[in-house]
């Protein structure tokens, strides 16, 4: 069997193929590995956290813990695509630092002057995502050391804007994470929002090419892909979610911080990673990473619903994401076995 086959110009690998019935239902079992143990963590996490807090199995729950978990579901998802590239993102701690402090800095009562600052960030995000992939293609540098450094001058400019916490934005903004429909708040329809998102990504060229890339990269130039395109896009995308996430992030904080990416850079690549999303590139989805950015954001609740230190969070997350890598690793054993 072929490990790649064309599709719309840009070989793809062969574990995206459709499966037929009949055909090798084991190893597509393993491809899913990561996925359903992750599924199995959240499931376990909520049973566990259900037992022992009431009121678990609600909409204001689902409401609240989707509304704590969104700030890094959005700068998840941007870390997911630059991971099926084969690539990484620190840039993204540095971008969603700047995004705060400049809406802290720049928002005011004026929705249109506000709206004027908000599409600037995102703007913004992307632009700096898409220098990233430039420089990345045309340095031919690798993507931990140039996103390292513009993680770290986004950082300083942020310091620059704002030194300290501080600064404020309209109470309105502050208000649109707790706005409701049907009964569900906006943080809600965000999620669906993204996988609506994931759903057209992963069924346009856009998709397919950046996927393609990071399963084969030879073989994507080779069937005329633009890969300098391709990073520019992918970076571009990660750029766009980060500035997203610092958006949101501030109706929750209410205020900027210089410092507070940071917080999100390693959570990211954790988020994707225990949701299945592949290392090496090339295969994942984002409903995964979505569960888990949960399972991170649902650790920290049962830490404190047990009444033990909140240093067994990073324990907890860290144990996690090592029974993650291990079954991500199985699965690229078997898929690789087989395509063999």
């Amino acid at each position: 069997m072929s490990a790649e086959q064309t599709v719309e110009g840009a070989r793809m690998p062969a574990h995206t193929k459709d499966i037929k019935p009949g055909i090798d239902w084991r190893g597509r079992a393993l491809d899913r590995a990561p996925f359903l143990v992750a599924c199995l963590m959240l499931a376990l996490i909520v049973a566990i956290y259900g037992s022992l807090q009431s009121g678990v199995f609600t909409l204001d729950e689902l409401n609240l813990d989707t509304a704590a978990a969104m700030t890094l579901m959005l700068a998840a998802t941007g870390q997911t695509i630059v991971l099926l590239r084969g690539g990484i993102d620190l840039s993204i701690g540095g971008m969603i630092s700047l995004g705060t402090v400049i809406a802290a800095t720049r928002f005011t009562d004026d929705p249109s002057t506000t709206a004027f600052w908000a599409l600037t960030i995102l703007a913004l995000g992307f632009l700096i995502g898409a220098l990233n992939g430039l420089l990345i293609s045309l340095l031919k540098l690798q993507p931990f050391l140039v996103t390292l450094a513009t993680w770290s001058i986004l950082n300083g400019v942020a310091m620059i804007i704002l030194p300290t916490d501080g600064g404020s934005v309209p109470s309105w903004w502050v208000g649109f994470a707790s706005a409701q429909l049907l009964g569900l708040t906006s943080p809600v329809w965000m999620l669906l929002a993204l996988l609506l998102f994931w759903w057209w990504f992963r069924a346009t060229r856009v998709g397919i090419t950046i996927q393609a890339s990071g399963s084969n990269e030879k073989s994507a130039f080779l069937s005329g892909v633009s890969i300098t395109r391709v990073n520019i896009l992918t970076y571009g995308l990660s750029g766009l979610f980060a500035a997203g996430a610092a958006l949101f992030l501030i109706t929750q904080t209410g205020a900027g911080s210089p410092t507070i990416g940071k917080d999100y850079i390693l959570p990211s690549v954790a988020a994707a990673v225990i949701g299945g999303v592949s290392l090496f590139g090339g295969r994942g989805h984002l409903a995964g990473t979505l569960i888990g950015a949960f399972v991170l954001t649902l650790i920290g609740n049962l830490v404190f619903v047990l009444h033990v230190s909140s240093y067994w969070q990073p324990v907890a997350s860290g144990i996690i994401l090592l029974l993650s890598v291990l079954a991500s690793s199985v699965a690229e054993k078997a898929a690789r076995n087989r395509v063999q």
